[in-house]
């Protein structure tokens, strides 16, 4: 079972060179816990903070309010990082067991705690175009194996009438 966790940051080196953020980042390491590695791209710029955010892998759960997940003993768990001012963006989210899990990607650009349409970016595992509806929790899956599973996700942000897209 997850419980609520804010991250402070911890850096470790990844297989590749980079750095993987989050007070997770352990959990990341060869022989870790099950957790997913998560290879951020696409970013807008290097202001705010990074936001992961782990839900049960149904629409039912789907982004619910993380207290009504607790309650109710569901899978939740949030790790925040400073963005980083420069190089490769990594984070790492250590999930309860090894299972399919719907994960957010939030870059809260003005550093406030409430995500703004106008300006703030999100991203799911699928890395399809956002648009202008809610989105399902198809488009957010990750199966998580014994170890570590890494997904790269693209930053996406308003884009006119057409919505939330990628830059670029």
């Amino acid at each position: 079972m997850i419980r609520y966790a804010i991250a402070g940051t911890v850096l470790l080196a990844s297989p590749a060179g980079a750095q993987l953020l989050g007070s997770d980042a352990a959990a990341c390491r060869p022989g870790g816990s099950p957790a997913i590695a998560v290879e951020i791209t696409g970013l807008k710029d290097r202001t705010g903070e990074l936001k992961l955010e782990l839900y049960p892998g149904d629409e039912a759960g789907f982004l619910k309010d993380d207290h009504v997940l607790i309650a109710a003993r569901k899978t939740f768990r949030r790790v925040v990082v400073p963005t980083p001012a420069t190089g490769p963006t990594t984070m790492c989210i250590r999930v309860p067991q090894p299972g399919r899990y719907a994960l957010l990607l939030t870059h809260n650009r003005d550093g406030k705690n409430k995500f703004s349409f106008w300006t703030d970016g999100a991203g799911f595992a699928s890395n399809r175009k956002l648009g202008r509806s809610r989105p399902k929790v198809e488009q957010a899956l990750v199966e998580v194996g014994a170890g570590v599973t890494t997904v790269r996700i693209t930053a996406q942000y308003l884009r006119g009438l057409g919505g939330f897209g990628p830059i670029g």
